[in-house]
C-alpha cells in the first residue's frame, strides 16, 4: 500500500513526538531526558518502548515514525540500516533528522579496513547528506561514559584498565554535551546542513584518566598498557569470540596511534560554551555511584 507522505507543520513542534532511536542508551537517554525538560513531547525508539522499535524489524518502523517530524537516528553497529530507514523518514514526511556518528569518519585509516561500526558509520552519512530532509551529524569522540557505563566500567570496577591504548591520549566528551548539541539541533533552527565535531577540552591519556578516577573514589586504579595481540589472546581466553575482540582491538588503535587527542569547537559551536572536562565528568560520575568501593 502507499504511503501518503504528510505535507506542512500542522502545530507547533511540541505537538509533534520527537523519536529517538536507542532512547534508553547513552546518548539516547539523555536526549530523551534533556527534551523532556524542555517540555518537548518524546518517543522513546526501544524495543520495550510505545510503539516499540526494533533496529532489526523493520515491520515496527512505520508505526514509531508515525506523527512525527524529527528524530533522532543512533545507528545499529554493523548493519545498513541507517539508509534504508532514513528512506522511509522520507516518505513518510519526517522533515528533520539528526544522525549519531562518530569520529574519523571521513579520515583516512582511522578505522580498520575490516570496522563493522565504522562501514556503518560511512554509509550512514552519505545516506543522510543525500536526503531531502533538514539534517545535522554529530561526530563525538569517545565517551567519557565508557568508564562508568560502558566498555571500559568493568575494568575500571576490578582496578585495572587494560588496553592496546599505548601511550595515547583521546579527548574524551561528556555524554551530556553530546545530548545537548544533539536536543539543540533537533529543537532549534540555523544547524541544518551542519557536522558537529565533539570532543572534551583537553587531551587525556588512559594513565591519567585512571589517576583522575583513583583520586575522586579513593580507589586504586591502574591503566596497564597491552598489545594488541596480547588484548585479544586475554579477551577470547575470556570466552570473546574471536571476531568481537578483534572488533575491540580494532576500536581502541586511534588512541595508541596518536589520531584520538585532538580537540574539536563543536560544542562551543552548537551550544556557545566549552565542553565539560574529564575531571568534571568523573567527580559527577563518583558522587552518583558509578564506582562503589
Amino acid at each position: 500500500m502507499a504511503r501518503i507522505p504528510r505535507t506542512g507543520l500542522t502545530g507547533r513542534m511540541t505537538e509533534h513526538p520527537i523519536l529517538v532511536t536507542g532512547g534508553t542508551g547513552k546518548s539516547g537517554s539523555r536526549v530523551v531526558s534533556q527534551l523532556n525538560n524542555k517540555g518537548v513531547r518524546v518517543r522513546v525508539g526501544s524495543r520495550s518502548g510505545e510503539p516499540p522499535f526494533d533496529w532489526t524489524d523493520r515491520s515496527t518502523w512505520d508505526a514509531a515514525l508515525e506523527g512525527v517530524e524529527r528524530v533522532y537516528v543512533i545507528p545499529f553497529d554493523g548493519e545498513l540500516l541507517t539508509r534504508p530507514f532514513v528512506q522511509l523518514c522520507e516518505e513518510v514526511g519526517v522533515k528533520r533528522v539528526v544522525l549519531l556518528s562518530g569520529r574519523g569518519v571521513d579520515v583516512a585509516g582511522y578505522a580498520g579496513e575490516n570496522s563493522a561500526a565504522g562501514k556503518t558509520h560511512i554509509d550512514g552519512e552519505d545516506a543522510v547528506r543525500t536526503c531531502r530532509l533538514e539534517w545535522t551529524i554529530v561526530r563525538p569522540a569517545w565517551f567519557a561514559q565508557n568508564f562508568s557505563e560502558g566498555f571500559f566500567l568493568d575494568a575500571v570496577r576490578s582496578g585495572e584498565l587494560r588496553l592496546p591504548a599505548g601511550d595515547g591520549a583521546a579527548s574524551f566528551v561528556d555524554a551530556e554535551d553530546i545530548a545537548a548539541v544533539a536536543v539543540a539541533a533537533l529543537t532549534e533552527n540555523g544547524h541544518a546542513g551542519r557536522i558537529y565535531e565533539l570532543s572534551g577540552p583537553r587531551a587525556v591519556t588512559l594513565a591519567e584518566a585512571a589517576a583522575t578516577i583513583s583520586q575522586a573514589t579513593g580507589r586504586t586504579v591502574r591503566y596497564v598498557p597491552m598489545s594488541p595481540e596480547d588484548f585479544v589472546a586475554e579477551l577470547v581466553a575470556e570466552g570473546w569470540p574471536q571476531a568481537d575482540a578483534e572488533d575491540y582491538a580494532d576500536a581502541v588503535s586511534p588512541i595508541r596511534r596518536g589520531m584520538d587527542s585532538h580537540i574539536s569547537n563543536g560544542v562551543q559551536q552548537a551550544l556557545g560554551r566549552p565542553p565539560r572536562d574529564f575531571s568534571d565528568f568523573v567527580r559527577i560520575a563518583a558522587a552518583a555511584g558509578a564506582w562503589p568501593s
